[in-house]
C-alpha cells in the first residue's frame, strides 16, 4: 500500500508540473487555485465526484428517473419532506410535521414561505403534483409508497395508501422524494426546478453540472455564487485533480490516496454508513443452483483482507446489510466465515473436483467458472473483485472479471453469475428497504431471481407492522433468512470521505452518503 501511495503522489507531482506550465486560456478556464473571486467578483467552487454518470443510474437530476435522486439531493437543488439526522432520525425539512391518521392515512403539513427556483410557492398542491408524477414514472416508488390517492389544501396534504405502508416517511425521504416544480417541467437534458440552495444551469450526463446561487433560498443565503460539479471516474486522475488544485473538493478519492490529505491544507470528513458491498447470485446459473456452490463462494471471500488490506481500513467486514451499529444491524446474525479448506470440502461434496490437475475444479468435463460482474465508478469493487478472483482460484474456482460501466445491460441480458454492486441499505433509517429492493419477488433490483417463501411471509408481517421494535426483529429474521439461503454474500460497510482543500467549510460526510452540497458550504 505505501508503494501505490507513493507512486500516486508521484503522479500528482507530475500533473501539477504540466498543469502549471501548460495550461493555456483565462483562470476561469483552468483554474489554479481553486475556488476564488473571479473577474466578476464572483466566489466560484470546484467540486470532483465519481459518482454523477448513466453507469450509477444517475444520469441527470430529475429524481422521478432511476437513481438520479441521489444527484438531485447531493448537489443541493432537490430537497425532500422529511430529512435525516446524524443519527438517522427523521426530521422537519420541506415540511414542518406529519401524522399518521391511521393505518392507511397520512396527513403532512408543509413549511410556509419556501419556493421552488421556477418562482412557484411550494405549497400542498405542488407537492400532490409531484408525488403523483413519481408514483406514475418511477417503479422502485411506486412499489415502495402504493399511493392510492393524494388530497391537497393550502399547506396540508393528506395521503392515502392501498395498504398499510408503515415507513411512508421514511420512503419519502429517500432521494427519489425530492419535492420538484412539475409545472416548470422536466428538460430534455434532465434538469428540474427544485426548492435547493442551487439550481442547475448545465447537466451534462458523465461529464458534470453548473450549478448557481439560489438567491431565494428560504433557509438562508448560500455562500458560493458558482459551483462546478465535474465527474471524474478514475480515482488517481481524482487525487491528482486535488492535488494540483484544480479542485476544491472530491468525493469518492481511492483509499490508498487519503493519506496523501492527512494534513494542512485539506480536510477529511468520514463517517460510517450503511453502504454496502455485496455479491448476488445468479439463479439461472446451473451450478450456483447448489446451495453447496453458492456457500463454498461465501467462504472464500476474505473479507478481512478486503477491508483492512485493500480497503487501507476504510470499510469495516459485513456480515448482511447492514452495520454493527444498527438494532436490526450485523451483529444480530450469523453468517458463513472465510474457511478455505470447508469451501473445497463443499465443492467437493457437490461433485466439483479437479480431475485434470489443472488448478481448477470440474463435473462432468465442464470447469467451473463464475463470471463476475462489477462496475468501476465505485473504486472498491474493482478492488473486491481483485479479491475474490485471487480466493476463489485457491479452491479451484476459475473467476472471469466483467468490470465495465455497461455492467446494466450485461444484467439485462443474463450474461453473468455473480453480481457485485454498492448499495446504502437503510438510506430510510429503516430496515424494509433493502429487502424490497433486492430481495422479494417483485423487487425492481431482484437480479438473480431470488425466492424465499419465509421471506415473502416475513415481508408480509413487516409491511404491517408499525412498531420499531418489531420491525428490527423481522428485519434480523429477513437478513438471517437470505443468509442461510447464500443468496448474496456481504463484503463490508463503506466508510465515506470526503477531502477538502484549504479553506473549504461546511463540506462534511453524512451517515445516509446524499447530504453533500448545501447552503453552508463555502471558500475562504
Amino acid at each position: 500500500m505505501d508503494k501505490r501511495k507513493k507512486c500516486v503522489a508521484m503522479l500528482a507531482l507530475i500533473l501539477s508540473l504540466g498543469l502549471l506550465t501548460g495550461c493555456g486560456g483565462t483562470s476561469q478556464e483552468t483554474p489554479s487555485g481553486g475556488a476564488k473571486e473571479d473577474t466578476a467578483g464572483e466566489k466560484v467552487f470546484y467540486y470532483g465526484d465519481t459518482t454523477f454518470n448513466a453507469e450509477n443510474d444517475e444520469a441527470d437530476l430529475n429524481p422521478h428517473n432511476g437513481y438520479a435522486g441521489w444527484a438531485c439531493i447531493r448537489y443541493g437543488v432537490g430537497e425532500t419532506l422529511f430529512r435525516y439526522s446524524d443519527s438517522m432520525e427523521l426530521e422537519p425539512w420541506l415540511a414542518e410535521r406529519y401524522e399518521n391518521v391511521d393505518e392507511d392515512t397520512w396527513t403532512v403539513t408543509l413549511r410556509e414561505g419556501v419556493t421552488f427556483t421556477s418562482g412557484r410557492a411550494l405549497d400542498a398542491q405542488a407537492v400532490k403534483e409531484c408525488l403523483e408524477h413519481l408514483a406514475e414514472t418511477h417503479e422502485r416508488a411506486k412499489g415502495d409508497l402504493k399511493i392510492k390517492e393524494i388530497a391537497a389544501e393550502g399547506q396540508t396534504l393528506t395521503i392515502t395508501t392501498e395498504e398499510p405502508v408503515p415507513a411512508l416517511m421514511n420512503y419519502l425521504s429517500d432521494p427519489y422524494g425530492c419535492i420538484i416544480d412539475m409545472e416548470a417541467g422536466i428538460t430534455e437534458d434532465g434538469n428540474v426546478s427544485g426548492t435547493g440552495p442551487y439550481k442547475a444551469t448545465e447537466v451534462e450526463t458523465d461529464k458534470g453540472l453548473t450549478l448557481v446561487k439560489n438567491e431565494d433560498y428560504w433557509d438562508g443565503t448560500p455562500k458560493l455564487d458558482t459551483i462546478y460539479v465535474k465527474t471524474i471516474t478514475d480515482g488517481d486522475t481524482l487525487t491528482m485533480s486535488l492535488q494540483s488544485g484544480e479542485l476544491d473538493g472530491a468525493y469518492g478519492l481511492p483509499y490508498a490516496s487519503l493519506a496523501l490529505f492527512e494534513n494542512d491544507p485539506y480536510t477529511i470528513s468520514s463517517v460510517e454508513t450503511s453502504r454496502s458491498f455485496f455479491a448476488t447470485m445468479n439463479y439461472e446459473t446451473e451450478a450456483l443452483k447448489d446451495e453447496r456452490v453458492r456457500q463454498a463462494v461465501a467462504a472464500a471471500i476474505d473479507k478481512e483482507n478486503f477491508t483492512q488490506v485493500l480497503l487501507d481500513g476504510n470499510g469495516s467486514p459485513a456480515a448482511g446489510p447492514f452495520p454493527e451499529s444498527f438494532t436490526f444491524g450485523d451483529g444480530t446474525v450469523e453468517t458463513q466465515g472465510y474457511d478455505l479448506e470447508a469451501a473445497r470440502k463443499l465443492l467437493a461434496d457437490a461433485g466439483w473436483k479437479d480431475t485434470d490437475g489443472d488448478g481448477y475444479v470440474d463435473k462432468d468435463g465442464e470447469k467451473l467458472t463464475i463470471r463476475w460482474l462489477t462496475y468501476p465508478s465505485r473504486q472498491e469493487l474493482p478492488l473486491l473483485a481483485e479479491s475474490v478472483q485471487a480466493t476463489l482460484k485457491d479452491i479451484g474456482i476459475d473467476v472471469e472479471v466483467n468490470c465495465t460501466a455497461n455492467h446494466l445491460d450485461f444484467i439485462g441480458s443474463g450474461d453473468w453469475d455473480i453480481y457485485a454492486s454498492a448499495f446504502v441499505s437503510a438510506p430510510t433509517g429503516d430496515p424494509e428497504y433493502f429487502f424490497t429492493t433486492h430481495c422479494m419477488d417483485d423487487s425492481s433490483a431482484n437480479r438473480g431471481g431470488y425466492h424465499s417463501d419465509r421471506l415473502e411471509e416475513l415481508e408480509r408481517q413487516m409491511s404491517v407492522t408499525f412498531d420499531a421494535e418489531e420491525r428490527a426483529r423481522l428485519a434480523t429474521d429477513m437478513t438471517q433468512t437470505i443468509l442461510d439461503d447464500y443468496a448474496f454474500v456481504f463484503a463490508s460497510h463503506l466508510k465515506m470521505s470526503i477531502v477538502s482543500g484549504e479553506g473549504v467549510t461546511g463540506l462534511e460526510a453524512h451517515p445516509c452518503d446524499y447530504y453533500e452540497i448545501t447552503a453552508d458550504l463555502d471558500k475562504d
